[in-house]
C-alpha cells in the first residue's frame, strides 16, 4: 500500500483563488477590503517566517494588512493598548498576535483583549466556548485547516476512532473538538498516556501535534489510516521534518500529508477565511 498525498499546498491555492473572487466582488460593489493586522513582538526568527507568509497570503487575495512590530523588551501594557487602537480601528476586521510571546508577557492576558469578533486566530475564551458548544465561528486555524484536510479525502468522518497526540491549546484541544462535532470517537494522548503505539494502531485517524521529529513509526499506525503530520522540526542537516516518519509511515497509510506542504498551507488559508468571516461578523 502507498498513502495517497494530502497536498495542503495545493487545497490552499484553492482556498486562496476561491477568497481573491470574493474580495474582487466586495471591491466592486463599493466595500473596503478584508483587513488585518498582525503584532509581531521581539525578533523571533521562526515567528518573523511565519508573520512574512501570513503578509504575503493576505497580499495575494487582496487583503489589506498592517504589521506592528515591538520590541521584545516592549511592556504588556504597551501590547494591550495596541490591541486596543486595533479593536476600534474600522478598516481592520482580525487582529493576529504572533505566538510565541516573550515569557513577562502573559498570552492569556493578551488573548482576552482582543475583540472576539476580531480575533482570526479563533483562540478567545469566547470563540473556544462557542466550539466546545458546537456553535462556532471564528475557529482555531490550524484544527480548521485540518477539517479541510480530512473533508478533501471523501472519507465519511462520522464514526470514526481519531487519535490526537498532543494536548496544546492551539491544536489538540480545539483538533478533538473539531472531530468530536464531527462525529468521530476520539482519543486525546499526552505524555504522560499509557500504551500510545497501542492506542494508535486503533486509529483510523491519526493526528500527530507532539513536536518531535519522527516520533510516529510504521508499526504504530494501522494500515489504510488517514495521518495527519502536524509537526515542523529542524533536523541538524537544516531540513524539516515532521513528527510522522514519513517514508516508513507513507507505505502503510492510506491518506498522508507531507512536511512541508501539508498542514502549514491549510493554518495559513484558514485564516484568510477567518478573516473574510470576520468581516462578516463585523
Amino acid at each position: 500500500m502507498t498513502a495517497q498525498i494530502l497536498d495542503g499546498k495545493a487545497i490552499a491555492a484553492d482556498i486562496r483563488e476561491n477568497i481573491q473572487s470574493e474580495v474582487r466582488q466586495m471591491l466592486a460593489n463599493g466595500q473596503p477590503p478584508p483587513g488585518l493586522a498582525v503584532v509581531l513582538v521581539g525578533e523571533n526568527p521562526a515567528s518573523q517566517v511565519y508573520v512574512r507568509n501570513k503578509r504575503l497570503a493576505c497580499e495575494q487575495v487582496g487583503f489589506y494588512s498592517q504589521l506592528h512590530t515591538l520590541a521584545a523588551d516592549c511592556t504588556q501594557e504597551a501590547l494591550l493598548a495596541l490591541i486596543e487602537q486595533l479593536n476600534k480601528d474600522p478598516a481592520i476586521n482580525g487582529i493576529l498576535v504572533q505566538l510565541p510571546l516573550p515569557q513577562h508577557i502573559d498570552e492569556e492576558t493578551v488573548t482576552e483583549h482582543i475583540l472576539p469578533a476580531k480575533d482570526v486566530d479563533g483562540f478567545h475564551p469566547y470563540n473556544i466556548g462557542r466550539l466546545v458548544l458546537r456553535r462556532p465561528l471564528l475557529r482555531p486555524c490550524t484544527p480548521k485547516g485540518i477539517m479541510t484536510l480530512l473533508q478533501r479525502t471523501g472519507q465519511q468522518l462520522e464514526g470514526q476512532d481519531a487519535i490526537i497526540i498532543g494536548q496544546s491549546n492551539i491544536v489538540g484541544r480545539p483538533m478533538a473538538l473539531e472531530l468530536l462535532a464531527a462525529r468521530c470517537t476520539i482519543t486525546v494522548c499526552h505524555s504522560r498516556t499509557k500504551d500510545l503505539p497501542d492506542k494508535i494502531r486503533q486509529a483510523d485517524i491519526v493526528i500527530a501535534a507532539v513536536g518531535r521529529a519522527h516520533f510516529v513509526q510504521d508499526y504504530w499506525v494501522k494500515p489504510g489510516a488517514t495521518v495527519i503530520d502536524v509537526g515542523i522540526n529542524r533536523l541538524d542537516d537544516g531540513s524539516l521534518a515532521g513528527d510522522v516518519d514519513f517514508d516508513a509511515v507513507s507505505k502503510k497509510a492510506g491518506w498522508i500529508t507531507p512536511v512541508p506542504g501539508g498542514v502549514g498551507p491549510m493554518t495559513i488559508a484558514s485564516l484568510l477565511e477567518n478573516t473574510l468571516q470576520a468581516v462578516k461578523l463585523g
